[in-house]
């Protein structure tokens, strides 16, 4: 199969309610929650630039206003900043938005499913292959290696059919995510024979799970237009790649690295403990004080 060209754009969709963190979400988008000292946002949108993507497209919904103005320009305080030349952290802010990255931003206006939210993408992201990033899941890549969807990236340009990021879970954990099975189609690769959402144990064909990383070709959106509502009555991406299937190849790629579920509490901790630590400069006086604790 040809090499294919490089994925250009990103959509995250962001316009979720983030009930699991109440009250600190009541007024705060649950993607600005930081970790050490960056937002969950920035996490994966850095993410995607290491991937060689310079269009994000944000899926926003009301109350997120704080996720564009984080990525949008601060004069008064690069103006306050630069007049105290206080140079790195000027040069710091400025970071989060480099000169060659474009973001956009489009609303859902209803929370009718991740589905939803990336058709929601579609008059942005045109007839193109895309990723998809979920913020809620904080993915590292080993140390030393590939970021997450680095390593997606490479897969698509040689198989150039939709890749989904996969990691196995315990058991007693599958209801949670979908689920998937198939058949081994190279190394980290498999080729899906079947995806189901949120299944119950005793019926999930595997243990084999969805993590929020996802490069997508753009039959997908036509799927998803064209499908009913799924688990919980809202529009799944899991059942539009189930039916992409039906027409197109789809692979599941096992990443090198690790996924925090930032959208629970024990994964936003245990993220921000285990990021803290290898921060280069709170890290070694964290691990210091975490050697007095009494665990």
């Amino acid at each position: 199969m040809n090499a294919q060209p490089p994925i250009r754009k990103a959509v995250f969709p962001v316009a979720g309610l983030g009930t699991r963190f109440l009250p600190a979400t009541k007024a705060a988008p649950k993607e600005m929650l930081p970790v050490v000292d960056k937002p969950l946002i920035q996490y994966a949108v850095e993410e995607a630039y290491a991937a060689g993507i310079r269009h994000m497209i944000f899926v926003t919904g009301r109350s997120k206003r704080a996720i564009e103005d984080h990525f949008d320009t601060a004069y008064e305080l690069e103006s306050e900043l630069e007049a105290a030349h206080k140079d790195e952290l000027l040069a710091l802010v400025r970071s989060v938005q480099p000169d060659d990255m474009v973001c956009a931003y489009v609303r859902q206006p209803r929370s009718l499913g991740l589905g939803h939210a990336v058709l929601c993408a579609e008059p942005l992201v045109g007839r193109e292959p895309f990723a998809v990033l979920l913020a809620d899941d904080l993915m590292v890549g080993p140390r030393g290696g590939q970021p997450v969807l680095a390593q997606m990236a490479a897969a698509f340009r040689q198989q150039g059919r939709s890749v989904l990021a996969v990691q196995e879970v315990p058991a007693d954990q599958v209801r949670r995510y979908g689920i998937c099975a198939g058949e081994p189609a190279g190394r980290q690769l498999m080729r899906l024979e079947k995806i189901v959402e949120k299944p119950a144990p005793e019926q999930a064909p595997s243990r084999m799970a969805v993590a929020g990383r996802y490069i997508l070709t753009p039959g997908v959106f036509d799927e998803i237009r064209n499908q009913p509502t799924g688990v919980g009555g809202e529009i799944q991406l899991t059942d539009a790649i189930a039916r992409l299937m039906g027409h197109e190849a789809v692979y599941a790629f096992q990443y090198e690295g690790k996924r925090y579920d930032c959208g629970s509490k024990e994964g936003f901790l245990e993220a921000t403990v285990e990021l803290a630590l290898q921060h280069p400069q709170v890290g070694a006086s964290f691990r210091d004080y975490l050697k007095t604790l009494a665990l």
